[in-house]
């Protein structure tokens, strides 16, 4: 097999032959001038992917649909008819109605688009001797990539180094099991995916330890673009609402030809005009069957999430959207979440004192410590990063200190043991330092270091130790103990016991500013915040009552405490506790599974590797986007881009006004179509020897200008002032639920009624002139009506009548077209309307803006009882 770039099976090659045959440098990496080279010649690293559907395919798609071929039946019964005018309109709609179509389906794919790209992964590069992130389809082959615990892995590489690798690889070999990997293994023969330790796939990701490694194939070259298998290019599933909407729109539309059919026949038996009623019966079908209603909830989905992700909010998966707009319990992070995430170091202990530091204190903090200087800026995870700007500060320079003090090897951090070690080697002498969680590090501690000096642990220091750690607990201050040990080799077992304790140090972690009014608006909307955090009790309580989410201990209970519990008892008490303490990601997953059992909707925030199962678990899984790893990324719903309390509250508040906004356009559909098939159906039962209500041309006509786009005015409403201090909605509660139906129904009815009445005194003149005052009072009540759905609770004054600015500018634009339907010549000529005078025009008005009139007098009722 020949890898592209020059190097053959690369697993069979040693680390420096790989190096040299990709023209690269294992610790400077790549030349920008060689970068560039290679992205022209081998392209970016990425699958190739279906191609995007075009403008023109969009376009003919519009045309096959069902409604359209109704519609061109009707343009020939024009054409039989001698209406060519009517044809010509009909046609007219036709195409303005794809092109409506086509803007709204590009838009809504280019919106998803862009959320795509803003959740694309990234990857950690050595170019010209700097480290940099970077998106992963920029790699190059020859690129120097660093690898760390829950990052995917962004091309085929050979290792370079590896500190206790684990690789998650089951996308590829379909082994679960994560595998232990071996930078300095070469081998003589063949082998298979599987059994390549010194090698990592793209696509794969790692679960422990970290690594450096070399790319050798990148995109379509990779192993898994061999097999052409885009693992996150699953076709996006209709959402639920979406399916019980295509699924009503069926019914509905059954319903409407049914009544269609039947308007049809009665006029037969009182000998209208056959083919006349033939193209009223079909316009009024096309216009009175909601097929368009998943479209209307598929445009709003898609320009909400775009608008949401303006808010540092991005949707992964759009039937996130409605569930949102159900959350009642946020389980957060604390760390960057709800905190700041700016770590900085403000106490300190050691020699049994506080406020003092030692040297070999200080070097366990720097030495035990992935953070980097890199041009006076330090580079790193924050609390790794405070430590070593202490030790700076204080005068010992990592750098330095790593030229006597040679790393050999690291056991990395885990929510396990709670701590992280390193091993190195001075002289021909092995020592070990350790740094973790106070209570963990104690535990490993037979003896303490006092004034240079080693002293047996006795249980008075050990009470005195952890005595002064909890005061400053209680200040909201995260404490890291710091411990060492001189081995005999650095293979030797137990490192981690019969440890030196050294000191601890206690980091200030300030809350977010805007975290407090977040949480005091969750608490108006009735939904239930609990912190969940690896910190001391202490600490958490103390963060939780500056934040305003638990008041007293009574509220916290530890990882120990949960693990006393069973499934069943945790679920009557989860409720009780605001601030979970020291947990550990199995422990987050119950606390998730004990809310949903309590019938809660659950949003579980996260950004580590081991959070990803609670994500899952959760029904809405939140990921950090800039401490989250890749893995916690993909296991998500929705990611954050800053990280921040706030924007949950935020993107749950879009979520209901999303819901809220769709919910309004569907009542608005219904109820209109329902008021012209009443309008229609009702004059034929009941005034048999006149015309038709109103001519084929004007119900589309109707259909095109008050349907469409005051329905997507309503789809993108701004948010309802009252929205957040209502409860969440059930999930399972219908689009029709507090009394929508019966909205739907009754409005329905009397804008059918105003449009009979109208008609019937515009049949005192002349039947044109009936079916004009129909035409304007059907069409613009509706669009009077668009400003009822507002809101169905509040005043229309209470809500704002300026408020959504697209509406407005739809309904004073429909009704200066309406107008000039009515009293311009050349559209008289086509719309079949004659002039009418001041009065009926007061009348139309009238009539119309009484449907604004009965909505708030019904409101105002409601209230009042």
């Amino acid at each position: 097999m020949k890898w592209k770039g020059g190097v053959d099976m690369p697993y069979r090659e040693t680390i420096m032959q790989v190096v040299a045959n990709l023209d690269s440098d294992m610790d400077k990496g790549l030349t920008q001038e060689k970068v560039v080279q290679r992205q022209r010649e081998y392209g970016k690293n990425t699958l190739q992917k279906k191609e995007n559907i075009t403008v023109i395919a969009m376009f003919f798609a519009q045309l096959k649909d069902p409604m359209v071929m109704i519609l061109m039946f009707g343009t020939g019964i024009s054409i039989l008819l001698k209406e060519y005018v009517d044809a010509g309109i009909i046609v007219s709609v036709i195409l303005l109605n794809a092109i409506i179509g086509v803007f709204q389906e590009y838009k809504a794919e280019k919106a998803i688009e862009t959320l795509k790209k803003l959740s694309e992964p990234k990857a950690y590069v050595i170019r010209e001797g700097y480290l940099r992130e970077i998106p992963s389809e920029e790699l190059v082959i020859g690129d120097v990539v660093e690898l760390e615990a829950g990052r995917y892995i962004p091309a085929d590489m050979r290792l370079l180094s590896a500190s206790n690798l684990k690789v998650e690889e089951s996308t590829l070999t379909g082994e679960s099991e994560a595998v232990l990997k071996d930078a300095t293994q070469v081998y003589n023969e063949v082998q298979g995916l599987g059994d390549q330790r010194n090698m990592v796939f793209m696509s794969t990701f790692v679960t422990y330890g970290k690594a450096r490694g070399i790319v050798v194939a990148t995109g379509m070259q990779s192993e898994v673009g061999r097999i052409a298998r885009m693992l996150d290019e699953t076709k996006e599933d209709m959402t639920p609402l979406q399916q019980r909407l295509a699924q009503l729109s069926k019914l509905l539309g059954l319903l409407c030809v049914g009544i269609c059919i039947a308007m049809f026949v009665i006029s037969l038996f009182q000998e209208r005009d056959l083919l006349d009623m033939l193209l009223v019966s079909i316009s009024l079908a096309v216009a009175a069957i909601p097929e368009g209603l998943p479209a209307v909830v598929t445009i709003v989905l898609a320009l909400g999430v775009q608008a949401m992700s303006k808010q540092h909010a991005i949707v992964r998966r759009l039937h996130a959207v409605e569930t949102l707009g159900s959350v009642s319990v946020i389980c957060s992070d604390k760390t960057g979440t709800l905190t700041q995430n700016k770590m900085r170091v403000v106490s300190s202990y050691a020699n049994g004192k506080m406020k003092t530091t030692t040297k070999e204190m200080l070097l366990g903090l720097a030495l035990c410590n992935n953070a980097k200087l890199q041009n006076n800026e330090i580079f790193g995870e924050p609390t790794e990063a405070a430590l070593l700007q202490f030790c700076e500060e204080q005068g010992v320079h990592k750098e330095e200190a790593e030229l006597s003090y040679l790393r050999l090897n690291e056991i990395s951090f885990d929510s396990k043991r709670k701590c992280m070690t390193t091993i190195h080697q001075i002289d021909h002498h092995f020592i070990a330092y350790t740094k973790g969680a106070m209570e963990k590090v104690l535990e490993m501690c037979t003896s303490v270091e006092i004034d240079g000096k080693l002293q047996r642990m006795s249980d008075y220091e050990y009470k005195r130790i952890l005595e002064a750690s909890r005061k400053i607990s209680s200040d909201a201050q995260r404490v890291l103990g710091v411990a060492r040990k001189h081995l005999h080799s650095a293979l030797d077992s137990g490192i981690e016991s019969n440890m030196t304790f050294l000191g601890f140090v206690g980091l200030i972690d300030p809350p977010r500013k805007e975290a407090y009014e977040a949480i005091r608006i969750c608490h108006e909307a009735h939904i239930q915040v609990a912190m969940i955090t690896g910190d001391h009790p202490l600490t958490a309580l103390a963060i939780a009552k500056s934040l305003g989410i638990a008041k007293h201990e009574g509220e916290v209970m530890s990882g120990k405490q949960l693990e006393l519990l069973s499934d069943d008892k945790l679920a009557d008490v989860v409720k009780q506790y605001h601030v979970f303490a020291r947990v550990t990601p199995e422990h987050k997953v119950r606390i998730v599974k004990a809310y949903k059992r309590n019938m809660e909707v659950v949003a579980m925030s996260g950004d580590g590797v081991n959070d990803a199962p609670s994500l899952k678990q959760a029904d809405i899984g939140i990921a950090m986007g800039k401490q989250g790893t890749d893995v916690c990324k993909q296991a998500s719903d929705m990611i954050l881009t800053d990280d921040n309390f706030a924007t949950i509250v935020r993107a749950v508040e879009q979520g209901r006004s999303i819901y809220l906004n769709i919910q309004k356009a569907v009542l608005y559909l219904l109820s209109c179509n329902l008021g012209e098939i009443m309008a229609l159906f009702l004059a034929i039962v009941c005034m048999p020897h006149v015309v038709s209500t109103l001519s084929a041309i004007q119900i589309l006509w109707v259909n095109l200008v008050t349907d469409a786009f005051p329905a997507l005015s309503l789809g993108i409403d701004v948010v309802d002032p009252f929205l957040m201090k209502e409860a969440p909605r059930s999930r399972k509660e219908s689009l029709f639920a507090h009394g929508g139906m019966a909205f739907v129904i009754l409005n329905g009815l009397y804008i059918g009624t105003i449009t009979l009445v109208a008609f019937r005194y515009g049949l005192n003149d002349s039947a044109q002139k009936a079916q004009s005052m129909a035409f304007m009072v059907l069409s613009i009540a509706q669009l009077f009506h668009a400003l009822n759905l507002r809101s169905r609770t509040h005043s229309l004054w209470e809500v704002g009548v300026l408020r959504n600015k697209w509406l407005v500018f739809t309904l004073v634009f429909g009704i200066l077209l309406q107008v000039a339907v009515c009293e311009l010549p050349f559209l008289q000529v086509l719309l079949k309307t004659v002039s009418l005078s001041l009065i009926d025009w007061l009348l139309v008005l009238g009539l119309s803006i009484s449907v604004i009139v009965i909505n708030e007098m019904s409101k105002w009722i409601a209230k009042e009882h």
